[in-house]
C-alpha cells in the first residue's frame, strides 16, 4: 500500500524528462542553460482571459526537489541510466531561477506564465510538476470567476469535493476557487490547511432520519440556532418544506430574537421555486432568510435563472465548477525558448508546426501590461525581448500578432511588468500572499480589464503584441528554417 505522506514529488514526472536528463548528462549538456516558458493557447469555455494560480504549490516543490535512495534505488533497477548519472541525481536540487505572474493575475493565450532559466536538466525535469499545477488550478479558477461574475455580488459556495477526481483535486480545487472568487468551500480540509472557510448544514439524510420533516427541522434548529439554514425539498418544498422551516422559525428563533436563518433547495425549478419561496417567507415576516440553492450549476444556469426573476442569496456549485465539466483541461504547455552560451549570449530557439497556433514565441522575454492612465483599464499586454525597456511616456502602435493588419494606437499609459523573481539561483526571493490577497488581487485585477473582454460569449480579443525586435527575431528563425 503506498505511504502518500511519503511520496517524493520529484518523482511525479514523465519519464521522458529522466531519458533525456540522461542524454544532456551523457552528451555534456547538464550545466547548459536553458529557458522555458510555460503559457497556453487557449481559453477555457471560449472566454476572453484565464486566472493563474498555482504558484504557491509550485513554491513548495522547487523547494523540496530531491531524489532519496528509494528513488535511485527505483532508477537503478530499470537498468537505463549510468551509475555516474544516479551519483549527480543523489545530489540534485534546483540551482536556477523562475519567474511567475502572481496568482490572480487575469492571463492571456501565448504569454508566458512562468519562465524557468536553470541548467537543462533541470529545467527539464521540472515540467511535469510545473504544468500539472498550473494548468488545474488555473482551470479551477477561471471556472469559479466565471461563476462568481454571473451570481452578480451574490454569494458562492464552492460544493465539488465528492465529484472531484481525486484528493488534491478537491483540496486544491477548493483554493483556486477561492482564488476566482468564491467566498468558501464545503471541503473542511481546505480550511484547516489554506483557510479558506468551510461551511455547511445538512443533508436530506437528516430530514429523512427523523419521523418528520418539522421534527427534522426543530432538532436542527434548536442545535444550531445561530446557523438555522433548513434544506426544504426533501418532500415537497412549497407544501411542506417551506411551512415547515417557518413554524419551527417562528417557535425556535423567534423567542430568542435571531432572525438571522436560511432555507435551501436542491431541485426543482429554481426559480419559480425560490420565487415562491420568498413570497411565503416575507409574508410570514422572514425578509431576512436567505434562500441558497444548489444541485449541478453553472455560470449559465444562474445567470439564466437570475434573469427569470430567481430569488437567490447564494449559490453553492459542485461539479461543474470543481471538474470543470464544459472544458476540463487547461492546455498549459512547457516549451523551450532559448539556450544560453558560456559567454552569457542568450540564443533564442522556436518550436514550429504547420499548425500556425503552436508555433512559440521565441527568446528569454519580458510581459508587459499597458494600463489607461484615464481609466485604470487594461489597453494591452506587451511581449518583448529580455534586454528591452518599454516607454510609456508616448504612444505605440500594437499589433494583433495574429493578424498584422490590425493596429492600436495606446497613448496616456502605464506599462506594468507582469511576471516576477520567484526563485534566484535556487534560493526564493518572493513572499508568498496569504490566500485572501490573493484573492482580492484577482478581484482587483479582473475589474480591470474591459466588460467586453469580461463577457461569457464571443468576448472580445485582448490583443497580446509582440515588440518589433521579438517579431524580427521570431519571423528570422521562421525564415531559417524554410518556413
Amino acid at each position: 500500500m503506498v505511504d502518500n505522506n511519503k511520496l517524493n514529488l520529484t518523482m511525479l514526472c514523465d519519464f521522458y524528462e529522466l531519458t533525456m536528463g540522461y542524454g544532456y548528462f551523457a552528451k555534456g549538456y547538464q550545466e547548459r542553460i536553458a529557458y522555458f516558458d510555460l503559457f497556453f493557447r487557449k481559453c477555457p469555455d471560449g472566454g476572453g482571459f484565464a486566472i493563474a494560480a498555482g504558484l504557491e504549490q509550485i513554491v513548495s516543490y522547487i523547494q523540496n526537489l530531491h531524489f532519496g535512495p528509494e528513488d535511485i534505488a527505483y532508477l537503478r533497477s530499470r537498468k537505463l541510466f549510468s551509475e555516474e548519472f544516479l551519483a549527480y541525481l543523489s545530489d540534485f536540487k534546483f540551482t536556477g531561477d523562475i519567474w511567475a505572474v502572481p496568482e490572480g493575475t487575469p492571463v492571456f493565450p501565448k504569454e508566458p506564465i512562468i519562465t524557468v532559466r536553470a541548467p537543462a536538466i533541470q529545467a527539464q525535469l521540472v515540467e511535469t510538476f510545473l504544468l500539472l499545477s498550473v494548468n488545474h488550478q488555473s482551470l479551477i479558477a477561471t471556472k469559479a470567476n466565471r461563476v462568481v461574475r454571473a451570481a452578480e455580488g451574490r454569494t458562492v459556495l464552492e460544493f465539488g469535493s465528492r465529484r472531484a477526481q481525486g484528493s488534491d483535486a478537491a483540496i486544491l480545487g477548493a483554493r483556486a476557487a477561492y482564488i476566482g472568487g468564491c467566498h468558501g468551500t464545503a471541503c473542511t480540509i481546505s480550511d484547516q490547511l489554506y483557510g479558506v472557510k468551510a461551511g455547511g448544514t445538512m443533508a436530506h439524510a437528516w430530514v429523512q432520519m427523523f419521523d418528520s420533516e418539522y421534527e427534522a427541522f426543530k432538532a436542527y434548529v434548536e442545535m444550531y440556532p445561530n446557523n438555522a439554514t433548513l434544506l426544504v425539498d426533501t418532500y415537497n418544498t412549497l407544501r411542506s418544506g417551506v411551512p415547515n422551516a417557518i413554524r419551527v422559525f417562528n417557535e425556535v428563533l423567534k423567542p430568542l430574537g435571531i432572525t438571522k436563518c436560511g432555507i435551501r433547495l436542491d431541485s426543482g425549478d429554481m426559480a419559480y421555486l425560490t420565487r415562491q419561496a420568498r413570497k411565503m417567507l416575507d409574508e410570514a415576516g422572514w425578509t431576512e432568510c436567505q434562500i441558497s440553492v444548489s444541485n449541478s450549476l453553472d455560470e449559465y444556469i444562474i445567470r439564466d435563472v437570475l434573469r427569470q426573476g430567481a430569488q437567490i442569496d447564494m449559490f453553492g456549485v459542485g461539479e461543474r465548477l470543481i471538474t470543470a465539466r464544459s472544458e476540463p483541461v487547461f492546455g498549459g504547455v512547457y516549451k523551450l525558448v532559448a539556450l544560453e552560451e558560456p559567454d552569457g549570449t542568450v540564443v533564442p530557439k522556436i518550436k514550429i508546426s504547420e499548425n500556425v497556433g503552436k508555433i512559440t514565441n521565441p527568446h528569454y522575454k519580458k510581459l508587459y501590461r499597458f494600463f489607461g492612465n484615464d481609466t485604470g483599464k487594461a489597453i494591452a499586454d506587451y511581449l518583448c525581448v529580455y534586454d528591452e525597456t518599454v516607454d510609456d511616456q508616448g504612444s505605440m502602435t500594437i499589433f494583433d500578432p495574429e493578424a498584422t493588419w490590425k493596429t492600436k494606437e495606446v497613448y496616456n499609459f502605464t506599462a506594468k511588468e507582469l511576471q516576477v523573481p520567484i526563485f534566484k539561483d535556487g534560493q526564493l526571493v518572493y513572499d508568498l500572499p496569504k490566500l485572501e490577497d490573493i484573492r482580492t488581487y484577482c478581484r482587483q485585477q479582473v475589474d480591470t480589464l474591459w466588460e467586453e473582454v469580461r463577457r461569457f460569449d464571443n468576448p472580445q480579443t485582448y490583443y497580446v503584441d509582440l515588440s518589433q525586435k521579438l517579431w524580427d527575431i521570431k519571423y528570422g528563425l521562421l525564415k531559417e528554417n524554410g518556413q
